[in-house]
């Protein structure tokens, strides 16, 4: 049987920043498509390969969010990656729920787009590693004490420091120290992988 690579399919009016990440991914060794709006990703959906989607958000025509939409109306079960320039929490967690895998923002940085892609291409290849995955994130969230818990709170809410010192009583450096606290203890390398796991654990 011959095996086929799977393909990432780049979508994103910004010809710039579509080329750039294509070139990327095809520098570390990826297969890309790329694709100037999600209307074009759509059209070309009946003959597009397996593999995974990396899309803007903010596009004319039918947005990143939409397009998501658009695809769990179709069944399509191939892993999606968001890219946004406005670091939007709540955007992030609204994409998150609606099945994004994950979320990163714009200016991209080569490695955390890399580790992206190849964590989604990972979970499409192997889906019965995510219930190891999922145990040993648990392991890690169980670890957060009371008051980073409801830092995380906070911060899936898109909270800033300032209000929720306020809403907890407490100095805007103590929560500074509870949210590297938390970066550190669920071992997440940006903000948005730190909402992907809690959103995938249930918060």
């Amino acid at each position: 049987m011959v095996r086929v690579e799977p393909i990432v399919h780049v979508v994103d009016d910004d010809d710039a920043i579509r080329h750039a990440v294509v070139f990327q991914l095809e520098t570390a060794g990826y297969a890309a498509r790329e694709y100037a709006s999600a209307e074009a990703f759509l059209e070309a959906l009946p003959k597009a390969p397996s593999g995974c989607v990396i899309t803007d958000v903010r596009m004319p025509g039918l947005n990143g969010l939409e397009l998501v939409h658009r695809l769990n109306a179709l069944d399509f079960e191939t892993p999606i990656i968001l890219m946004t320039g406005h670091g939007d929490i709540p955007l992030a967690v609204e994409a998150m729920k609606a099945g994004v895998v994950d979320f990163i923002e714009k200016p991209l940085d080569d490695e955390i787009l890399l580790r992206a892609i190849g964590s989604a291409l990972s979970k499409a290849a192997a889906p019965d590693q995510r219930v190891g995955e999922q145990r040993e994130l648990k392991a890690r969230f169980d670890s957060l004490s009371p008051r980073e818990g409801d830092v995380l709170t906070g911060v899936i809410a898109g909270k800033p420091n300032k209000i929720m010192a306020y809403d907890l009583g407490i100095s805007i450096r103590t929560v500074e120290v509870h949210r590297a606290g938390l970066m550190t203890k669920t071992r997440a390398s940006s903000l948005s992988e730190l909402i992907r796991m809690a959103l995938g654990l249930g918060f």
